[in-house]
């Protein structure tokens, strides 16, 4: 991989991951459009730690909030019934389904699901499926009202995602939309729910990168430092998007 082919994917990855038209499935179509070589599922889940900083950047004091809540209330019942300690479980219940089908379908995923005509389906697909959540169902819940049933729908809807072509945020915002949350809690959670699985996903990966036929550490990690920037960036326009349009 060329030192400008990694600038690309990095841009590529740092405006996909959080708007929902799926980062896998662009990292997977640019290199065709462009004859290059695929990077490979690997590659992909280790820039994804480029984004995933700056998640934890841009959401730093939430996320200390939800983990200190939820540190505490494990030794103190008062606290457990606080929304901060219950996002803290909502998260970490959310993030099974994408962690158990990961594992299981480990192989499937880095050989049969990389089809372009499958990537071009699910990109449809879900595009579609988020205009009709968005379109018809009402925005009258709050992060107030998130339980434990739809921590659980929005971690099954994100192991969707597994899928090249299904947008990880598109999935889970769809199915904040469709459970009635309004648009900015359905995006915040989705961000919030993504830290678990796309870290563990990137350091479980990251063993394969410079292995014989993989990209080489330079431009993973120039493609990892380009997402992070593009990444951060993104996250801070769509949230200020979400608050006034579609």
């Amino acid at each position: 991989m060329s030192w400008l082919e990694a600038i690309v994917l990095g841009i590529v990855q740092g405006l996909t991951e959080f708007l929902p038209i799926s980062s896998s499935g662009h990292l997977f179509f640019v290199p065709q459009l462009f004859g290059w070589e695929d990077p490979g599922a690997s590659f992909t889940a280790v820039i994804q730690l480029g984004t995933m900083a700056a998640v934890l950047l841009f959401f730093w004091r939430d996320i200390i909030r939800i983990a200190s809540s939820w540190v505490r209330s494990l030794w103190t019942p008062a606290l457990r019934g606080t929304l901060d300690a219950r996002m803290g479980w909502y998260i970490i219940l959310g993030t099974v389904p994408i962690a158990v089908f990961g594992l299981v379908f480990s192989d499937q995923i880095k050989t049969v699901a990389r089809d372009l005509r499958l990537t071009a389906t699910m990109l449809i697909v879900f595009g579609i499926l988020l205009w009709v959540a968005d379109r018809f169902r009402p925005q009258r819940k709050t992060e107030a009202d998130l339980t434990l049933r739809d921590g659980l729908i929005y971690g099954f809807a994100q192991a969707l995602a597994l899928i090249p072509g299904v947008s990880r945020s598109g999935a889970t915002i769809t199915a904040g939309r469709a459970l009635s949350y309004d648009r900015e809690t359905a995006a915040r959670f989705s961000f919030l729910l993504s830290i678990p699985a796309i870290v563990l996903s990137g350091l479980f990966e990251m063993k394969d990168i410079g292995a014989e036929g993989s990209v080489p550490w330079g431009p993973t990690i120039v493609a990892t430092v380009v997402s992070f920037a593009v990444g951060y960036a993104a996250i801070a326009w769509l949230l200020r998007w979400l608050t006034s349009h579609s």
